[in-house]
């Protein structure tokens, strides 16, 4: 005997489980449109935030207050002798000195200058001993090559190397 299957009943259930099934795909769209009128809103209301209350200020005749400290320049000649400003110093007493120099304030600025024939390790020696007494703003000086300085050098090799 055959028996009678309903087709609507089945296809109801299909039916039903596919409604039921999560969306796989998201519309990113709309979050898009969101985030695009928040960097909006942020752009226009930011500067409004840092610029406060108006007043009209007073004037005066005072100039602008700047309190420049004068740098310490440390120099290392070729044969190591090591000089402050311009007096020659025993790195064992140059940390005193500085200080002393100084007020004992670790914000002055110190120039490192070492002549290029100056091991690198002793200049490094002198850095260290400036990190150790707590000077942080040390800086080294170089010398940037002009153009002109370039051109006459390469000229007077040219002319040494055609007389020879």
């Amino acid at each position: 005997m055959p028996m009678a299957t309903n087709t609507k009943v089945g296809r109801r259930r299909e039916g039903r489980r596919d409604g039921n099934r999560p969306i796989s795909e998201i519309n990113v769209t709309p979050m898009v449109d969101v985030m695009l009128v928040l960097l909006v809103v942020f752009m226009v209301t930011a500067p409004l935030l840092t610029v406060g209350v108006e007043v009209d200020l007073p004037k005066t005749k005072a100039g602008v207050i700047r309190e420049q400290i004068e740098p310490l320049a440390i120099t290392i000649k070729a044969d190591t002798t090591i000089y402050l400003q311009d007096r020659e110093i025993a790195l064992i007493s140059l940390v005193p000195r500085l200080k002393a120099i100084s007020g004992a304030n670790p914000n002055v600025r110190i120039f490192v200058r070492g002549d290029k024939s100056v091991l690198y390790g002793q200049i490094m020696e002198v850095m260290g001993t400036l990190n150790l007494a707590g000077f942080s703003k040390v800086a080294l000086i170089t010398e940037m090559p002009q153009p002109n300085n370039r051109k006459s050098k390469a000229t007077k090799n040219r002319k040494s190397r055609e007389n020879k």
